[in-house]
């Protein structure tokens, strides 16, 4: 049960004192080192642990995407990480511009364990870590800091000693003050000083210092203020690469390593989609993408986002959530009728201007930059508007809706969302635009026409047959077009009929092209749409006229049938 008062039971984090910070002014301009640690940290979070063939495919994977330094286990720790690494060495598998990089406690039989599995490899990161939070420091291992800071020498030195006996290999050193934001920054700082003593790095050959949020227990903002303190107090900052590495306790990976990389952070570990232990690591794919929409390209390659995804997904047996940012399978789809229009908008401006900015409402990034179409950018259900509906009629049928039949079709739409329940797909709206506007025969049908016009006279006749409940009838007009002669046709036929509006296009190309004419007409002074659809567009307009005088007809027959997904055939 929640506590009335949890100040009793938690304490918030104290605040770095920095009142000169100068992170809040900095912009991200450059992409940083990137170091993906899916195949340990991920790894180690996974119900069931990838088995080789699945860490293999990761691997091809992130080399794909452009990842120049992966983590690829703990091998002192496991057997199957140990058998890993020795394969990707024996069967040359690492490229000659990736560097792997494993895990090792500081202890020296785990240390030489490392190195056994490392032999022979052409570059390797060794990423030794010892805690230095003060509880871990007390409860956990029983070492005050004297003793604490001799564990993080002792390994370093036998780390260094190991890699000058194999001189054939270009070794990187790194070093983690393990729960870096739970430790007293001074220590970090000392601790980190002590290391660099025994290590002896150069700005030609750094070593890597890396900031873990091992457990997030602050805000954002809190985690940059402690990575610009260390940057400004640690010694030979020159010859270190400060990497972070944010856990996303609190949700806030992704704006922790943001913050710290405007603090003075060079590198970030973290993993596709942001799998890790409890609430998983920074994910990388949000980070880069975030700094892709600021025009910062990121040096990874994220174009075929889906099938990325599909890997990560088969390899961890985990699901990427349909919400995730730039990859699930929802996050470039619409379903609110007011973002719908502007999305809408939006798109039609982009295809009069396709080499501006981008700048098309509710969509931070164009979906075809990441291999995701726009097919599914707008999709409808009871909350959708005639923006959506109005969307995927002229995008997959080539029906451009005049505005104020969009206003109605969308409100028909929104009736079969509401009986049915469920997501109208594309198919389904333009299976309902059929049923509404196109099919009806009942109780006029155009059967034939035939124009004719005298050279010297700008006056057309038209001559028509057309079908009225079941009987073939003569109607014959003379006006200044082929539709006003209709009308005046259909008028001495006793059906009065005023034309409000018109519009045609034509949708398809070449000898499929047909022409679509949509009219609103007023029947009975009551105004009414009606659509035809025909090679010819004398034909398509007359028979949008018969349309809306069927759709009249109807509206005085009976109510509308009570529409289900099975009528509709998506059952």
């Amino acid at each position: 049960m929640m506590l009335k008062d949890p100040s009793t039971k938690y304490r918030p984090f104290e605040a770095v004192d920095l009142p000169d910070r100068q992170w809040p002014a900095q912009r991200i301009t450059q992409p940083p080192e990137w170091c993906s640690v899916d195949m340990r940290d991920g790894n180690q979070a996974l119900i069931d642990p990838m088995d080789l063939e699945r860490k293999r495919r990761f691997f091809d994977l992130l080399v794909k995407a452009g990842f120049k330094q992966i983590e690829v286990g703990f091998p002192s720790a496991s057997q199957i990480d140990f058998d890993y690494v020795r394969e990707l060495i024996d069967d040359d598998a690492i490229p000659d511009d990736v560097t792997i990089q494993v895990l090792t406690q500081a202890r020296p039989h785990l240390i030489e364990r490392t190195f056994e599995a490392l032999e022979g490899v052409k570059r390797a990161i060794v990423h030794v870590y010892n805690a230095t939070d003060p509880v871990f420091r007390r409860v956990v291992f029983g070492v005050d800091k004297t003793e604490c800071i001799q564990i993080a020498q002792d390994a370093t030195a036998q780390i260094k000693e190991m890699m000058a006996a194999r001189p054939q290999t270009d070794w990187t050193f790194q070093y983690s003050p393990e729960l870096f934001t739970s430790t007293e920054l001074d220590f970090a700082v000392e601790i980190v000083d002590a290391v660099s003593e025994v290590y002896q790095p150069t700005p030609a050959k750094p070593m890597i210092v890396n900031l873990p949020a091992t457990v997030e227990i602050a805000t954002p903002n809190h985690y940059a203020d402690q990575i610009e303190w260390f940057c400004r107090h640690v010694a030979r900052r020159d010859s270190l690469v400060v990497s972070v590495h944010p856990h996303n306790d609190r949700g806030t990976g992704v704006a922790a390593a943001e913050l710290a990389m405007m603090a003075g952070a060079d590198r970030v570990e973290g993993t596709l989609f942001g799998n890790g232990e409890r609430t998983g690591n920074v994910d990388i794919v949000t980070l880069a993408m975030n700094m892709y929409t600021q025009g910062v390209h990121p040096q990874l390659d994220f174009s075929n986002i889906t099938p990325l995804m599909r890997e990560v997904e088969h390899c961890n047996q985990l699901p990427v959530h349909p919400r995730h940012p730039y990859v699930g399978d929802l996050v470039f789809t619409a379903f609110a009728g007011s973002h719908q229009d502007a999305i809408k908008k939006g798109m039609a401006e982009r295809r009069d201007n396709p080499d501006g900015p981008w700048g098309v409402p509710y969509l931070p990034i164009d979906p075809l930059d990441v291999g995701r179409s726009y097919e599914a950018v707008i999709r409808v259900n009871s909350q959708s508007g005639k923006g959506g509906v109005s969307y995927l009629l002229e995008q997959e049928h080539g029906i451009e809706l005049p505005r104020r039949l969009s206003i109605e079709f969308s409100q028909v739409v929104q009736t079969v969302a509401e009986r049915t329940g469920r997501e109208i797909t594309s198919e389904m709206i333009y299976r309902t635009f059929e049923d509404e506007y196109l099919t009806s025969r009942e109780p006029y049908a155009l059967i034939s026409h035939r124009l004719s016009s005298d050279d010297d006279s700008p006056r057309v006749r038209l001559d028509a047959q057309i079908d009225e409940q079941g009987e073939r009838c003569q109607v014959t007009g003379e006006g200044n077009g082929p539709l006003a002669s209709f009308i005046k046709a259909l008028a001495a036929h006793g059906l009065d009929v005023e034309i409000i509006d018109y519009h045609e296009h034509s949708r398809g190309q070449g000898a499929d092209a047909e022409a679509v004419a949509y009219v609103e007409v007023r029947v009975e002074q009551t105004p009414i749409f009606g659509v035809g659809i025909d090679e010819s567009i004398t034909s398509a307009s007359m028979k949008a006229v018969l349309g809306a005088l069927n759709r009249h007809w109807r509206t005085q027959q009976a109510p509308a049938p009570n529409v289900t997904a099975e009528t509709l055939g998506e059952a």
